[in-house]
Protein backbone atom coordinates (compact mmCIF):
# COMPACT_ATOMS: atom_id res chain seq x y z
CA UNK A 1 0.00 0.00 0.00
CA UNK A 2 1.60 2.78 -1.18
CA UNK A 3 1.43 6.09 1.63
CA UNK A 4 3.08 8.97 2.89
CA UNK A 5 2.86 9.89 6.21
CA UNK A 6 3.86 13.73 8.15
CA UNK A 7 4.39 13.82 11.88
CA UNK A 8 6.18 15.90 13.49
CA UNK A 9 3.52 18.91 13.96
CA UNK A 10 2.71 20.87 17.26
CA UNK A 11 2.08 24.20 18.56
CA UNK A 12 5.04 26.49 18.74
CA UNK A 13 6.03 29.73 20.11
CA UNK A 14 7.28 32.36 17.52
CA UNK A 15 10.57 32.50 17.13
CA UNK A 16 10.29 28.40 17.91
CA UNK A 17 11.48 25.28 15.89
CA UNK A 18 9.74 22.06 14.53
CA UNK A 19 11.15 19.05 12.05
CA UNK A 20 8.42 18.02 10.46
CA UNK A 21 8.44 14.16 9.10
CA UNK A 22 7.29 12.72 5.96
CA UNK A 23 7.34 8.62 5.75
CA UNK A 24 6.97 6.72 2.94
CA UNK A 25 5.98 3.46 2.61
CA UNK A 26 5.17 1.19 -0.33
CA UNK A 27 7.10 2.69 -2.54
CA UNK A 28 11.15 4.08 -2.96
CA UNK A 29 10.84 7.68 -2.08
CA UNK A 30 14.36 8.69 -3.34
CA UNK A 31 13.18 8.05 -6.16
CA UNK A 32 10.85 11.03 -6.04
CA UNK A 33 11.04 14.55 -5.75
CA UNK A 34 9.07 15.05 -2.57
CA UNK A 35 7.35 18.47 -1.85
CA UNK A 36 6.28 20.20 1.28
CA UNK A 37 2.92 22.17 0.69
CA UNK A 38 1.15 24.48 3.42
CA UNK A 39 -2.37 25.60 3.26
CA UNK A 40 -3.59 28.13 6.13
CA UNK A 41 -7.60 28.41 6.11
CA UNK A 42 -9.39 30.88 4.18
CA UNK A 43 -6.16 30.40 1.42
CA UNK A 44 -5.16 28.64 -1.15
CA UNK A 45 -2.69 25.74 -1.46
CA UNK A 46 0.87 27.18 -1.29
CA UNK A 47 4.26 25.34 -2.00
CA UNK A 48 7.01 25.67 1.16
CA UNK A 49 9.98 23.69 -0.55
CA UNK A 50 11.23 20.60 -2.85
CA UNK A 51 14.08 17.90 -2.68
CA UNK A 52 15.06 16.68 -6.31
CA UNK A 53 15.58 13.09 -6.81
CA UNK A 54 17.44 13.90 -9.57
CA UNK A 55 20.69 15.22 -7.84
CA UNK A 56 19.17 16.20 -4.42
CA UNK A 57 18.34 19.97 -6.06
CA UNK A 58 16.61 21.89 -2.88
CA UNK A 59 14.15 24.84 -3.83
CA UNK A 60 12.12 27.42 -1.23
CA UNK A 61 9.49 29.77 -1.50
CA UNK A 62 10.74 33.18 -0.18
CA UNK A 63 8.93 33.72 2.68
CA UNK A 64 10.53 30.83 3.67
CA UNK A 65 14.09 30.88 2.53
CA UNK A 66 16.65 30.68 5.15
CA UNK A 67 14.39 29.25 8.03
CA UNK A 68 13.35 26.08 6.48
CA UNK A 69 15.39 23.41 5.36
CA UNK A 70 14.34 20.39 3.47
CA UNK A 71 16.69 16.96 3.46
CA UNK A 72 16.10 13.37 2.62
CA UNK A 73 17.17 10.22 4.81
CA UNK A 74 17.02 7.45 1.92
CA UNK A 75 17.75 4.52 4.38
CA UNK A 76 15.13 5.78 6.29
CA UNK A 77 12.82 6.65 2.78
CA UNK A 78 11.84 10.11 4.77
CA UNK A 79 12.01 12.82 4.02
CA UNK A 80 11.99 16.19 6.37
CA UNK A 81 11.37 19.54 6.88
CA UNK A 82 13.31 21.68 10.05
CA UNK A 83 11.72 24.99 10.45
CA UNK A 84 13.31 27.82 12.44
CA UNK A 85 12.45 31.08 13.47
CA UNK A 86 9.03 30.59 12.92
CA UNK A 87 6.11 32.91 12.53
CA UNK A 88 2.47 32.69 13.36
CA UNK A 89 2.13 33.20 9.58
CA UNK A 90 3.41 29.64 9.12
CA UNK A 91 0.70 28.13 10.64
CA UNK A 92 -1.05 25.92 8.26
CA UNK A 93 -1.89 22.29 7.64
CA UNK A 94 1.72 21.15 5.95
CA UNK A 95 1.68 17.94 3.50
CA UNK A 96 3.92 16.27 1.68
CA UNK A 97 3.70 15.09 -2.00
CA UNK A 98 5.95 12.53 -3.92
CA UNK A 99 6.01 13.38 -8.33
CA UNK A 100 8.51 11.49 -10.66
CA UNK A 101 8.45 14.71 -12.83
CA UNK A 102 11.01 16.69 -13.70
CA UNK A 103 11.21 19.56 -10.99
CA UNK A 104 13.31 22.73 -11.62
CA UNK A 105 13.75 26.36 -9.81
CA UNK A 106 10.20 27.56 -11.31
CA UNK A 107 8.25 24.34 -11.18
CA UNK A 108 8.39 22.41 -8.50
CA UNK A 109 5.40 23.92 -6.82
CA UNK A 110 3.17 23.38 -9.89
CA UNK A 111 4.56 19.69 -11.22
CA UNK A 112 1.86 17.14 -10.65
CA UNK A 113 2.57 15.12 -7.48
CA UNK A 114 0.84 11.70 -7.23
CA UNK A 115 0.84 10.80 -3.74
CA UNK A 116 0.26 12.99 -0.48
CA UNK A 117 0.10 12.48 2.58
CA UNK A 118 -2.83 13.63 5.38
CA UNK A 119 -1.42 16.62 6.95
CA UNK A 120 -0.03 17.42 10.11
CA UNK A 121 -1.43 20.98 11.76
CA UNK A 122 1.56 23.46 12.89
CA UNK A 123 0.49 26.51 14.72
CA UNK A 124 3.14 29.31 15.70
CA UNK A 125 1.25 31.44 18.38
CA UNK A 126 1.93 32.99 22.06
Amino acid sequence: QVQLVESGGGLVQPGGSLRLSCAASGFTLESYSIGWFRQAPGKKREGVSCISSSDGSTFYADSVKGRFTISRDNAKNTVYLQMNSLKPEDTAVYYCAASRDYVGTYSWAHVGYTYWGQGTQVTVSS
